[in-house]
């Protein structure tokens, strides 16, 4: 292999029609950059406009490539192009390259790695300083021809439906396959009309119909609609949240019964305010015998204990851990018995929980699917976390189409 073919495979150029012929240091914006002189040449038969073979050669043309950066150091390529006359109709033309779009001096493969570092949720402006291409320019090739709003031929067999803050501190809806995770849609607002809107204006009765299961959490607006759009669609709420509202319902409890407490050297206050998560636990999770230090008790003690001394003096908050461990079992183990049983015979006693077991009551048929079907929200929430990764790293989006375009990227 020759030194040519050598720094073309190294810079992974595919064209064997360039010839490197020297690679010098320049300063250019205060930055060291790594200079390639090159030429593009290669025989031509015919003229490309009337046929003739009577075609020479005419000088060449200076074209400043932009390469992808070589470690640290931004490369920079001067590729001078053959130009050719035809002697018969004196049309005039130059030596292409796959290396680059015609009159453009950013290369694929430039293009490539700045598309490859929005995909990790970068900037802009860092994306600018890593390739050694302006800003404008990054911004033109992640945003230029491409499409902010997702728009599936067909629709999956199960959605997922949940809402994240976008812009100017607005909500937006935000649709995926249940199954596969493809994003199925992206609206600029969560309301009600819009959804309805797109779904019913984008895609015929006959695919809405296809539909079999919507996934959502606890959000009674979704629920209004959902019957309207896919006639056979089951709701599913997500298990999460329904133990999450049940926790919430749990603090709410512990943190009256802790603020009942004067003392604040006592160790029932320790345990309450110290040792909350254990009360968050699975029953068959707290540990009976093994003994542990517990720092903010200060004492060598098991967790079932602690559990056990934060519930004895405190009935309503006792009643509203025994129904969050019901809760939680049953989320569990998918036991619809329990839950049936938990709807029946739980009895009102003036705490949180009471607005807990009205909700599962009001939600009882999509969370007896949850405990059905394997779907869930968790997929959902996890674009959600890469999106707040993303407006955090990028200090928040002005342009709702350039967020859900870099929204699509990091979702690819």
């Amino acid at each position: 292999m020759s030194q040519n073919d050598s720094i073309l495979n190294l810079l992974n150029i595919q064209d064997p029609n360039i010839e490197i012929s020297a690679c010098t240091d320049f300063l250019h914006a205060g930055v060291h950059e790594k200079l390639l002189s090159a030429t593009l040449v290669y025989p031509v038969e015919c003229c490309e406009a009337c046929g003739s073979t009577n075609v020479v050669r005419n000088g060449t043309r200076l074209t400043k490539m932009k390469l992808p950066s070589l470690g640290e150091q931004p490369l920079r390529m001067n590729l001078r192009k053959q130009r050719y006359l035809c002697r018969t109709c004196h049309h005039t033309f130059s030596a292409q390259t796959q290396l680059a779009p015609a009159q453009h001096a950013i290369t694929r493969q430039a293009a490539h790695e700045i598309v490859t570092l929005a995909k990790k949720a970068l900037p802009v402006k860092t994306i600018s300083q890593i390739v050694g291409i302006s800003a404008s320019s990054v911004q033109r090739i992640l945003y230029q021809g491409q499409r902010a709003f997702v728009t599936p031929k067909e629709l999956p067999a199960a959605l997922s439906f949940d809402e994240f803050r976008a812009t100017k501190n607005r909500f937006s809806f935000i649709c995926i396959d249940a199954k596969t995770h493809d994003l199925v849609a992206l609206l600029p607002d969560r309301f009600s009309s819009t959804i309805k809107d797109y779904f019913s204006n984008t895609y015929a009765l006959r695919e809405r119909q296809k539909v079999q299961l919507v996934t959502m959490d606890l959000n009674a607006q979704y629920q209004t609609f959902v019957h309207q759009l896919f006639p056979n669609a089951l709701i599913v709420f997500d298990r999460f949240h329904i133990v999450q509202l049940a926790g919430r319902a749990l603090d709410h409890e512990r943190l009256r019964a802790l603020k009942s407490i004067e003392d604040h050297h006592d160790r029932t206050y320790k345990v309450l305010k110290s040792n909350w998560r254990l009360f968050h636990l699975a029953e068959d999770q707290l540990e009976s015998s093994q003994v542990k230090y517990y720092r903010g008790l200060n004492e060598y003690t098991t967790s079932q204990n602690i559990v056990d001394l934060g519930l004895k003096d405190f009935p309503q908050f006792a009643e509203s851990y025994q129904t969050y461990q019901t809760i939680l079992t049953f989320i569990r183990n998918r036991d619809r018995a329990a839950l049936q049983q938990l709807v029946m015979n739980y009895r009102p006693n003036g705490t949180e929980m009471d607005t807990v077991i009205r909700t599962i009551q009001k939600n009882y048929l999509g969370i007896r699917n949850a405990c059905l079907y394997d779907y869930s929200n968790g997929p959902l929430e996890g674009v959600n976390r890469k999106i707040k990764e993303l407006k955090r790293s990028c200090y928040g989006f002005s342009n709702l189409s350039h967020f859900f375009i870099r929204i699509k990227l990091i979702h690819a």
